[in-house]
């Protein structure tokens, strides 16, 4: 007996862009009559949004799919859905490796989930659909349920055309295609009469939006539009390509009063050797060149990045150039991970595959390293005076309001609840490696 309003949760793994495409999965189905769970064990679907990027994360989606299978025990009208990253790479194989799937589906076809969650409830049994078309279709950006009220996620561009040795997302997002100039702008003009204060445009290289479109236009040129909108506080975006990012981009973060003083910037090893079999396009001196230019041009501008440990053939040297680069740059924070050998790349054919636990032995030492960067960086931020937008309660400081700085620095304060929302001025009165506290400067 199916119910007569399915109540649907979405489990996310991965990064901001499977965050926001979330959100617009449970926008659709509202918009189509379904209701949103907010737990999951009141849902009557439960979909699973994978991500591909590292095994781990893949590994984690299908256990998350197998304890909800035990969920079906009490609730047996209770469906599964798999979409994401690995369901466009894997399609009807999903259904060989968790056979109690209802429903896959690809990255491509989320404007066509409503349809899809229709035909399970109407009694229809595995459903696989997953498109190889890349094409921004029936967006939806009005009715995306968004998690937080003050900022919002938007996508301008999907696809990359770098094809890093080492990544799958070319395969699984397909080539670069761009939004419309038009489409954004919209989209940000509604947010913002919304009461949003804050976007962060998302895209596997926001650098290279822009191509292929008419009229023409770049990122940079899009950041000077944006920047006009009224209402809007404030602009992120992520991530940036290093070889992509010219200069009249770094003029335009410079001149643009509500482009946040932040950039993503991922390394992935401060070694030309690994760097070049990689298959990033630049060398450590050509992304220093441009850490030096960024900062020249906005002095307190935050860098983070990524990096990557263990990477096929990395020698010891190599990984000791890696924490020399961190040490000259002194990034503000990095996301840092062990390699991890993915489907259809051409890294994992590459001879000299470093072992485990070299891999686990090279991320302590850089972490350790990082902490100690950290802890730095954000000390001297001690007793400065920053603008402050609240975002809401704090998750790990009970009650405390939480923001983030314009550099992006996680801060917590304590405050008011209309306090939400706003943009006040704080003094940092304490720093931790990962976040700041502050009090409120009347």
């Amino acid at each position: 007996m199916f119910p007569l309003k399915p109540k649907i949760h979405i489990v996310t793994f991965g990064c901001q862009m499977n965050e926001h495409d979330s959100e617009r999965m449970a926008g659709l189905l509202v918009a189509e009559g379904f209701s949103y769970a907010a737990n999951m064990d009141d849902a009557d679907m439960v979909l699973i949004n994978s991500c591909t990027i590292r095994q781990k994360a893949e590994e984690k989606a299908f256990s998350q799919a197998g304890r909800i299978n035990v969920m079906k025990r009490d609730k047996p009208h209770l469906k599964i859905g798999f979409c994401g990253c690995v369901a466009q790479r894997e399609k009807h194989e999903i259904f060989r490796r968790a056979p109690y799937i209802d429903l896959v589906f690809g990255t491509l076809n989320i404007p066509k989930l409503p349809f899809y969650v229709k035909r399970l409830f109407q009694g229809e049994e595995r459903i696989c659909q997953v498109s190889e078309d890349p094409i921004f279709e029936n967006y939806h950006y009005c009715s995306a349920l968004r998690s937080n009220p003050v900022k919002a996620w938007i996508t301008i561009m999907e696809g990359c055309n770098n094809f890093c040795t080492y990544c799958v997302v070319p395969y699984v997002r397909g080539r670069e295609r761009s939004r419309t100039l038009d489409d954004i702008l919209n989209e940000v003009r509604f947010l913002a009469e919304s009461g949003y204060k804050e976007v962060t445009l998302l895209g596997q290289n926001v650098n290279s939006y822009g191509k292929g479109l008419a009229p023409s236009i770049d990122f940079a040129g899009l950041l000077y539009r944006l920047d006009q909108i009224p209402g809007l506080e404030r602009i992120r975006f992520t991530t940036s390509h290093p070889k992509d990012l010219s200069a009249d981009l770094i003029q335009a973060m410079k001149s643009c009063e509500k482009v946040c003083e932040h950039i993503h910037l991922p390394i992935q090893s401060g070694s030309d050797a690994v760097l070049e079999k990689m298959g990033r396009g630049y060398t450590v001196k050509e992304y220093l060149s441009k850490v030096e230019a960024l900062r020249e041009s906005i002095p307190e501008i935050a860098i983070t990045s990524d990096m990557i440990c263990g990477f096929p053939g990395e020698s010891e040297r190599d990984f000791e150039q890696t924490l020399k680069v961190m040490e000259i740059i002194s990034f503000d924070g990095l996301f840092s991970f062990k390699y991890s050998q993915r489907p259809q790349t051409l890294a994992s054919q590459l001879p000299e595959q470093v072992p485990e636990r070299v891999k686990t032995e090279r991320l302590a030492r850089l972490q350790m390293l990082q902490n100690d960067i950290s802890t730095q960086m954000n000390t001297r931020l001690t007793g400065t005076v920053q603008p402050l937008l609240i975002e809401g309660t704090s998750k790990r400081a009970t009650g405390k309001l939480t923001g983030r700085t314009r550099t992006n620095k996680l801060t917590h304060l304590t405050g008011p609840s209309n306090l939400i929302g706003k943009i006040v001025k704080v003094k940092i009165i304490r720093s931790k490696p990962f976040d700041l506290e502050a009090e409120r400067v009347k």
